[in-house]
């Protein structure tokens, strides 16, 4: 029965995660924003604004569950 749980739990971790990593915007251009002047995006004031923020916190929280989840199920299956 705790595997069912942990597995349908690992599933809806996964799919959000799938979902909150592709909503997100870009944070820079790449190597050459880097090099370039992308820093001022990163100590900005636009980073913790809105939407992007939220999509976070989500991506932390599920990546966590979906870690936890797949070492319980790992332990689970012996």
């Amino acid at each position: 029965m705790f595997y069912k749980i942990t597995l349908v739990l690992f599933v809806i971790s996964c799919i959000v995660l799938i979902i909150s990593v592709l909503m997100q915007s870009g944070k820079s251009s790449g190597m050459s924003g880097s090099i370039g002047g992308g820093a001022e995006q990163l100590f900005g004031t636009q980073k913790g604004r809105g939407l992007d923020k939220l999509f976070d916190r989500v991506t932390k929280v599920s990546a966590i569950v979906f870690m936890a989840a797949a070492v319980a199920l790992i332990y689970l299956s012996k």
